[in-house]
């Protein structure tokens, strides 16, 4: 019988399998099997496996993290896991707001995001000042609709804005919760609005984020359960608003006629943000800093055939183009194939090891087929 040992110890190495070994999961697994107590290994292990999450959601990696996350959870033990990551969080919420400015734009692109974030920022800090002087604020809600394409940061900058909000003492917990219509709605009839009820006594303190909000009212003519759901969640963003931010995003055009769904929704939400997709000199930063963050370098020539391959694709006028996802993938796909050709040669140097050049680019899937092992 396999022990919770041997089930952490057999994900790691499927991960690894996966990605020909460049994220090293079954090193940080034995050095974490070796010390329980490097809490900091932990929580930089559980990161990577959400962040890979929210960038490869329905795809065939998704299943490898979750047992890798799960088989974690068992071995630690799940108060344990539970402890460390609230550490890892309360020592995240100590960074300055300056500190999550710096964090904010350091992000790829998304000037007019920035900006308007920027904005919000200032405007809490003086109606903060304005409280301490005795003076009377404005009553404004919180809540945020965040519409564009998947792959544009929209996740990122919800979580940092709650981090922004909790040290501007308008939130008393900031830590962040996010759901789709499977955590909101119930299979039986009367047990959807409970369900929300539950969710949002959760993200009280914090930030929700409902990713891809439209479904809920998508099948609204035969969606009773949608409907109970639009409902419930209608009341707790008054009801709720003290001490919570509910961030609801999505595609731009459903998410309009997300908000026509309900009469009383819309006005719910004082801050409409749009992010928009990426331009072709962003998409080759983001590439770049992936293969920088994994050691990678990139040639000359591969910089500028990527350049034109982004053009293209945006030139196309993709209308769900997947941005940031959309350029994970194909980093992956051309580490795949440096892997593939280098595997022909019997003496490969560190050089060969770290760099990415033209001939990686190949999307044809016959480009592997000769593979030697």
């Amino acid at each position: 019988m396999s022990t919770s040992r041997d089930k952490l110890i057999c994900s790691a190495k499927k991960l690894d399998f996966y990605f020909g070994k460049e994220n090293n999961y079954l090193d940080k697994v034995n050095n974490i099997i070796e010390n329980h107590t490097d809490t900091k290994s932990v929580a930089e292990l559980y990161k990577s496996i959400f962040l890979l999450q929210q960038i490869n959601k329905r795809n065939k990696l998704t299943p490898l993290l979750k047992d890798l996350s799960d088989n974690l959870a068992s071995f630690l033990g799940y108060t344990y896991l539970f402890d460390t990551l609230e550490k890892e969080l309360s020592h995240q919420k100590k960074s300055s707001l300056d500190d999550l400015l710096v964090e904010l734009n350091q992000l790829v692109g998304l000037e007019k995001v920035k900006k308007e974030v920027s904005r919000l920022i200032i405007y809490q800090k003086v109606q903060s000042k304005r409280k301490e002087s005795g003076l009377n604020i404005p009553k404004r809600t919180l809540h945020m609709a965040f519409m564009g394409n998947p792959g544009t940061g929209k996740t990122t900058v919800a979580r940092i804005i709650g981090r922004m909000y909790y040290q501007l003492g308008l939130l008393s917990k900031g830590h962040f919760l996010e759901v789709s219509r499977t955590d909101l709605i119930a299979g039986y009839q009367g047990q959807t609005a409970l369900k929300v009820k539950n969710v949002i006594e959760k993200a009280k303190g914090g930030v929700l984020f409902i990713d891809e909000a439209y479904s809920i009212t998508e099948n609204e003519n035969t969606d009773s359960y949608g409907r109970e759901c639009l409902t419930e969640l209608t009341k707790a963003l008054e009801d709720s608003r003290d001490d919570l931010i509910v961030i609801v995003a999505g595609y731009t055009e459903p998410m309009n006629h997300f908000f026509e769904s309900n009469p009383g929704l819309k006005s719910r939400f004082n801050y409409f943000i749009n992010f928009e997709n990426y331009s072709s000199t962003e998409l080759l930063d983001i590439f770049e800093t992936l293969a920088r963050k994994d050691d990678y370098n990139i040639d000359d020539k591969l910089k500028e055939v990527l350049l034109n391959y982004f053009n293209e694709k945006l030139e196309s006028n993709l209308t769900n183009f997947s941005n940031g996802r959309f350029v994970r993938n194909l980093y992956e796909d051309l580490i795949m194939n440096q892997a593939v050709r280098l595997n022909q040669s019997e003496d490969v140097n560190l050089k060969e090891l770290t760099l990415l050049i033209k001939d990686d680019f190949c999307l044809d899937e016959n480009c592997s087929s000769d593979i030697d092992l």
